[in-house]
C-alpha cells in the first residue's frame, strides 16, 4: 500500500512539473519538436536496453505496444499544443473529462448503461467546469469549445483515455519495464513520423544545443511520470489509477498561478476540486 501511495506522488507531482516544463518550452518551440525530442532523448536508452535485456518479447506484446504508441504520440503532441495556447490552471482540470469520454464511448461501443451516480458524476464536472471556465471572457457557453487551447487538449485526453488501455494490456502480457520500454521506442517512431507530416524540423542544432539542460529534466519528468504509472497499473485496477491521477488537476492550478501569474486561484481550485470528485463518482460507479 505504501509502495501506491509513493508512486502515485511521484506521478502526479512529476505529472504537474511535466506540464509546466512544457508550457515554458512552447514559447520556444513548436509543440511537435518538443515532443520529438522528449521521445528521442529517452530512446537513446531505451532502444539498447530493450535489445540487450528483453530480445525475446512476444508478437502480441509489440503489437499492442505499437497501437498503444501510436495514440501516445498523438496525445502527448495535442497536450503540448494545448499548453503553447492556453492557461496550465484552465488546461489541467479539463483532463476530468476524460471520465465523461469513457462513459460515452461505453455507451456506443458496448452498450453499456451508466450507473445513476454516474450522472451525479457528470452533473459535478460539468459544475466545476462552470467555476473554472467563467474566469474565461467566453464564460462556460459552446464558443468556448471553439477555441484552439480547449480542442487540443480534448483530443490529448481522449487519446491519452485510449492509451492507457493499451498500456494496461502491455503490462499484463509482459511487465512494468517491457511496457516503458515499448511505449516510449513506438512513442519515438511515431512522434518522428507526425513531425515529418507536419514538415517540421526535428533538430535546430544551435538552439537545441542551448535548450538541451531543460529537454533533458523534460525526459526525466516523462520517465518518472510514465514509469509509476505503469507500476500503478500493475497493483491496482486501471479504474481506480486514473480516479487518483485527477490530483495533479489541482496542482496544475496552483503552479499556473505561481509560475505563470494566471488568475483567479481560489475560484479556480473549488472547480478542480469539484471536478476531481465528479470523476471519481464516475469511475468507481462504472
Amino acid at each position: 500500500m505504501l509502495s501506491i501511495i509513493f508512486a502515485t506522488i511521484l506521478r502526479i507531482t512529476a505529472n504537474s512539473g511535466l506540464n509546466t516544463l512544457q508550457k515554458g518550452l512552447s514559447k520556444t518551440f513548436s509543440p511537435l519538436n518538443t515532443n520529438f525530442k522528449t521521445y528521442f532523448l529517452l530512446a537513446i536508452f531505451s532502444i539498447p536496453a530493450f535489445l540487450i535485456f528483453y530480445p525475446k518479447t512476444s508478437f502480441e506484446t509489440i503489437i499492442w505496444s505499437f497501437i498503444g504508441g501510436f495514440f501516445g504520440a498523438l496525445g502527448n503532441a495535442f497536450l503540448i499544443a494545448a499548453l503553447k495556447y492556453g492557461e496550465l490552471s484552465i488546461l489541467g482540470p479539463i483532463n476530468s473529462y476524460k471520465a465523461i469520454v469513457g462513459l460515452v464511448f461505453g455507451i456506443i461501443l458496448i452498450k453499456e448503461i451508466p450507473h445513476p451516480f454516474s450522472i451525479l458524476g457528470i452533473f459535478l464536472i460539468l459544475a466545476g467546469s462552470f467555476f473554472i471556465f467563467d474566469t474565461t471572457k467566453e464564460g462556460f457557453s459552446l464558443s468556448l469549445f471553439k477555441r484552439k487551447d480547449i480542442i487540443y487538449r480534448l483530443l490529448a485526453l481522449t487519446f491519452s483515455a485510449i492509451e492507457a488501455i493499451f498500456i494496461k494490456k502491455v503490462i499484463l502480457l509482459s511487465d512494468i519495464t517491457t511496457s516503458f520500454l515499448l511505449w516510449v521506442i513506438f512513442g519515438f517512431i511515431f512522434s518522428f513520423i507526425i513531425l515529418k507530416i507536419n514538415r517540421k524540423k526535428a533538430f535546430e542544432t544551435t538552439c537545441f544545443n542551448k535548450e538541451i539542460t531543460p529537454f533533458m529534466a523534460l525526459s526525466l519528468l516523462v520517465f518518472i511520470m510514465q514509469y509509476s504509472t505503469n507500476f500503478i497499473f500493475e497493483k491496482i485496477p486501471t479504474a481506480a489509477a486514473l480516479s487518483l491521477f485527477q490530483l495533479s488537476n489541482i496542482l496544475n492550478v496552483f503552479l499556473g498561478w505561481k509560475i505563470f501569474n494566471e488568475g483567479h486561484l481560489l475560484k479556480k481550485l473549488i472547480g478542480s476540486i469539484i471536478m476531481v470528485i465528479g470523476t471519481v463518482i464516475i469511475i468507481f460507479n462504472r
